[in-house]
Parts: C-alpha cells; sequence; structure tokens
C-alpha cells in the first residue's frame, strides 16, 4: 500500500497559467498610461492575498500618472485584457500528472486563494472537471494563504494525514502554506516567481511532466523513513 494520501494543487500558476494574464493586463493598462510595470515590481505581491478598498495598482497608477482612468474603466479594461489573454490549457504535465495519479488511485484536490466563482469556471473550461476530489477555495476557509487553512481543509476533505499527503505550488507564499498545514511541498516556479524563495520546498522541477507518481511516493516514503 502506498504511502502517498493525497496530492493537492495550488490553481493559479500551476493548473491553469492565469498569472501571466493578470500580469499583462496591469502592464498594458500601465503601458497606456505612460507609466512602466515590471517583473520585479509585480512578482512579491503573488500568492498573497490582502483585502483592500481599492486595487493598490489602481491607486499607484493614478500616482504615477495624469492619464489614468477612472476606478470603473480601469477595471473594466483590466477585465477585457485578462479575458483576451488567458490561456484555457492546463499547463505542461498537469493533464498527465492528474490522470496517473487518478489510475493509481490517490486522491487529489485543489487549495486555492482565489474565489471558487473563477476557480470552478476555470477548471472546466481546461477540461478537468470531475477529476478532483474536492476543490478549496477563497470562500471555504478564515485566512487565507500564506496561512495553512486551505491545505488543512483540502487534505481534511480527503481524509488524508498532511504528513503523507503533498502540495505542489508555485509561490514562495503557496510554500511557505503548505509546509505550515504540515504537508510535504514540490515547487514549480512559474516565470514570474522564480525569484520567490523556494528553497524550503522538498523538491523543485522545471514542470509537472518532470513528476510521476514514483517520484511522489518515494518524496513521502523518504519524508516517514526520516521521521
Amino acid at each position: 500500500m502506498s504511502d502517498l494520501m493525497a496530492v493537492v494543487f495550488d490553481f493559479d500558476g500551476i493548473i491553469v497559467d492565469t498569472e501571466t494574464a493578470v500580469f499583462e493586463a496591469y502592464r498594458l493598462i500601465y503601458e497606456q498610461c505612460g507609466v512602466p510595470l515590471t517583473r520585479e515590481q509585480w512578482c512579491d505581491q503573488i500568492g498573497i492575498w490582502a483585502e483592500e478598498p481599492v486595487d493598490r495598482w489602481f491607486t499607484s497608477l493614478c500616482e504615477l500618472s495624469d492619464r489614468a482612468p477612472d476606478l470603473a474603466t480601469f477595471q473594466a479594461e483590466k477585465r477585457r485584457l485578462f479575458q483576451t489573454l488567458v490561456s484555457h490549457e492546463p499547463m505542461r504535465g498537469i493533464r498527465a500528472l492528474v490522470d496517473a495519479l487518478a489510475d493509481a488511485g490517490v486522491p487529489t484536490a485543489i487549495a486555492s486563494s482565489s474565489p471558487a466563482r473563477w476557480v470552478v469556471t476555470a477548471v472546466d473550461r481546461a477540461g478537468l472537471a470531475g477529476c478532483f476530489r474536492t476543490i478549496v477555495t477563497a470562500e471555504d476557509v478564515t485566512d487565507r494563504k500564506p496561512a495553512p487553512d486551505a491545505y488543512l481543509e483540502a487534505v481534511r476533505r480527503l481524509g488524508a494525514a498532511p504528513a503523507q499527503s503533498i502540495a505542489i505550488e508555485d509561490s514562495g507564499p503557496g510554500i511557505a502554506a503548505a509546509r505550515a498545514a504540515g504537508m510535504k511541498t514540490i515547487a514549480i516556479p512559474h516565470w514570474l516567481t522564480e525569484g520567490h524563495d523556494l528553497s524550503t520546498a522538498d523538491l523543485r522541477v522545471a514542470h509537472a511532466g518532470e513528476l510521476t507518481v514514483g517520484i511522489l511516493e518515494a518524496l513521502v516514503k523518504t519524508a516517514d523513513l526520516i521521521e
């Protein structure tokens, strides 16, 4: 019997590349207003959720440019650009890995800080509806990442022990959340999160295609032997 009880995936930047589309939408609006927006400026906030009365990037743009649109126009253009830019295809290796885990009888879940209206719809558009036993989103937890709540709720729903479960993440805050939940962690950095400190992850790979069920099982088994 496998020591691996569950695998829980982050969503944005792991299942679907939404992060590029979000960044590019903001970058293009800034560019239209004569203000540069760099990857370095953007990447530090990836993986962290903070409740804000007004979008920080809108506020910043208003401070930097006299060509900034009003808030309603800014938000409408951001949504339009995002829908134009976003890909609904699963990221490299994800579909094969999810299928392999299903064939091996290892339950999977998604743990995301994004709202359910986005995650559930995007999973369906990616052709992955029904592939995950449960999906935990922002509405299901008190505190979002880097708090461990989403991962703890995911393994609870799967009936799995955190120490025998693996989280797959693309950001530093996401890795911190999974580690705080007591899970083993795999980092697959997105091009926007390559600068994050991912050194605490148990394994780092370039894409999900580098992972197999055997590698995941070995990661949990090694941890059991060390403990």
